[in-house]
């Protein structure tokens, strides 16, 4: 029987992920990040650096709001603002050591995380989740 409870799940889901990712880095020593900074972290650990335009645009939140967080992870020492070396108009938000020096931990609490999303799934399955959620998150 269908409940139509599939944003409450979604919701539920979110926190109970949001609250995992800071158990695993609070264990870690990390207390600092908070999980709103995963997607720009995320994206930084695979690329030089990148202007709070591309990563606004790529994690799907406004200019302003990555600012904010770009600002917060600044002042946490995580990130640097530099002029790009090719442009000099352009500045790029890149990790600093210390940022990098965290890169282990994360991709290790998001392999926990994917082994909890995908524990039991087979591939297909895996796929057809990706494609819903992927529908759904359009739709918005």
């Amino acid at each position: 029987m269908i409940e139509h409870n599939a944003a409450s799940m979604i919701s539920k889901i979110r926190d109970a992920v949001n609250k995992m990712i800071v158990t695993e880095l609070e264990k870690n020593g990390v207390a600092d990040i908070a999980p709103s900074h995963g997607d720009i972290l995320s994206l930084l650990y695979h690329s030089y650096g990148m202007p709070i335009s591309v990563l606004a645009e790529k994690i799907n939140r406004s200019q302003p709001t990555v600012t904010v967080l770009v600002n917060k992870l600044v002042r946490l020492g995580y990130v640097e603002r530099k002029k790009d070396d090719k442009d000099k108009r352009v500045t790029l938000i890149r990790l600093t050591e210390k940022g990098e020096s965290i890169g282990p931990l994360f991709h290790q609490v998001s392999n926990r995380l994917n082994e909890i999303i995908y524990e039991g799934l087979d591939l297909e399955e895996q796929e057809k989740l990706e494609n819903m959620l992927k529908r759904i998150l359009q739709r918005f």
